[in-house]
């Protein structure tokens, strides 16, 4: 839409500039706050076209210096700061010396047949691995830690803004065909009276496809072995992801009050009172535009510190002539307002939980729910009933004292459950309520010395059923942990599971 197509382009502004300068000379308000999840769509492939980023296009000193097109002044090469993050074995340079020494000396045993070679005739690879392994070792011994604190280091990375763009071309064929499929999914969810519901599972199964492809260009990128591997470019994409993120927070703090962060958004709390939701009308008046002032906010200072205004396209082949523009398609998106949100604290101060939180729409229906038991499989269904039951209560009430007292009488009704060991319920409704489950994704031999409930489960079974019981994958167990005996020693293995359970 063309600026000078819109007749109440001055209206709008002035109502946006009337809010902010009373939020500026009235900053101590009591009002209702508005709560919005600011999400930037499709972070990492988006930061990926905006930049021209692919793995060939990380190039060194030496490789841009042989270069055709290296002049003076040249725009061609892009910089761009990532961290790279190394931990270091708390053993000291002497002790690796002295250990690659001894092992150099020594016959290992390789392979499944355990057959011993000397050290020096095994492959380079396996020689790393077994020198890392024997330093691991060292250092739980020598120093009862494998590794020293992580160090990180800022580094730079030259990106070469004319290399083939087969990639990022790639990645964004991808990204228009996912939001042509997300429009369509729109346009057909609208038609649902028309009992066109086939078309709208086609267009979101279409779109959720290709936004699983998209993510996985990262992914792809990030992954040792992989064809086209780069440290670099991972790097660059996480570190200007982080960053977008960290701006924003620092924005919605000098008004506002930030929430939750996540890797690619910001759950946030406005004033009541700050910029909204504004039309554009065409002066034809067939047109309109709605925006997002928070939203608009936050795109405004990202194309500030992320357009790439180096961006080169191939113009002629023959003549080897490019043209320079201008890319920034990384943009916040908004959800909201929001009714409520359910944040829950911690039990040390100071310390957040992360990704874990509930939010309530204006008619009391759940928004989003993250990090809870109740999403989860396996999890004690005493957690989920409560859970289930408490989110709800949340909405209750005028004050906080109100909310609190309308949560707390769901919470005490469960604790009565445990303190008097539920004794107005059925055993085996007791039993379904404190028990857990997991299925093992292997069979019990291959979790070999591993240890964790659901194996300890599987091999006391196996005691009294047999082992041809537990032998299979996709074991499902079903156990309560529990803290009794009391006994300092847990009495000999509960009497050695209870005389191998009255020898079966």
């Amino acid at each position: 839409m063309d600026i000078d197509s819109i007749c109440n382009y001055e209206e709008v502004k002035t109502a946006i500039s009337e809010k902010l300068q009373s939020l500026r000379d009235y900053p101590i308000r009591d009002e209702c706050p508005l709560i919005y999840h600011l999400d930037v769509a499709a972070m990492y492939p988006n930061i990926i076209l905006t930049n021209r980023l692919q793995p060939p296009s990380i190039v060194s000193d030496e490789v841009c210096t042989a270069c055709d097109f290296n002049r003076p002044g040249k725009t061609c090469l892009r910089k761009l700061e990532w961290v790279w993050r190394g931990e270091t074995f708390t053993a000291k340079k002497s002790d690796y010396y002295h250990l690659k020494k001894q092992i150099e000396s020594e016959l290992v045993e390789v392979g499944e047949d355990r057959l011993s070679k000397a050290f020096l005739d095994l492959p380079k690879l396996e020689q790393q691995l077994k020198m890392k392994e024997r330093l691991k070792k060292y250092c739980q011994k020598a120093y009862k830690r494998v590794l020293d604190k992580p160090l990180t280091e800022l580094r730079e990375a030259c990106i070469c803004m004319r290399e083939n763009p087969f990639y990022v071309d790639t990645v964004r064929s991808f990204r228009d065909r996912r939001y042509e499929y997300k429009g369509l999914n729109k346009v057909w969810k609208g038609k649902l009276e028309m009992q066109k519901t086939d078309m709208v599972v086609l267009y979101d199964s279409l779109q959720l496809a290709h936004k699983c492809i998209l993510n996985s260009f990262y992914g792809y990128v990030m992954r040792k072995g992989a064809r086209w591997y780069s440290m670099e470019m991972a790097g660059v994409v996480t570190y200007t992801g982080a960053k977008i993120i960290q701006n924003a927070r620092l924005l919605v703090e000098k008004i506002g009050r930030p929430l939750e962060l996540d890797t690619d958004g910001i759950w946030c709390a406005l004033p009541g009172s700050f910029p909204e939701n504004f039309t554009f009308k065409t002066k034809d008046g067939k047109r309109k535009l709605t925006i997002s002032y928070p939203c608009v906010m936050l795109n405004v200072d990202v194309a500030r510190n992320n357009t790439n205004d180096q961006y080169q396209t191939l113009k002629d082949s023959v003549t080897r002539t490019y043209t320079t523009h201008s890319e920034c398609s990384i943009e916040f998106e908004v959800d909201g307002p929001y009714k409520a949100m359910v944040l829950p604290a911690s039990k040390e101060e100071g310390i957040l939980i992360k990704k874990r939180y509930a939010v309530f729409n204006h008619d009391g229906t759940l928004a989003e729910l993250k990090g809870f038991e109740i999403k989860r499989r396996g999890e004690l269904k005493l957690i989920k009933v409560f859970q289930a039951e408490v989110f709800d209560k949340f909405l209750l009430g005028s004050t906080l004292e109100e909310c609190y007292s309308a949560v707390a009488s769901v919470a005490n009704r469960w604790l009565d459950l445990l303190d008097n060991q539920g004794i107005d319920i059925a055993d085996s409704e007791l039993l379904d309520y404190i028990s857990e489950s997991s299925t093992m994704s292997k069979s019990l031999v291959e979790y070999g010395e591993q240890k964790s409930c659901s194996v300890t489960t599987a091999r006391r079974l196996a005691d009294f059923l047999g082992d041809a019981m537990v032998k299979d994958k996709g074991l499902h167990c079903r156990y309560i942990v529990a803290c009794e005996p009391c006994s300092p020693f847990t009495r000999p293995k509960s009497c050695k599971c209870i005389k191998k359970l009255c020898s079966s």
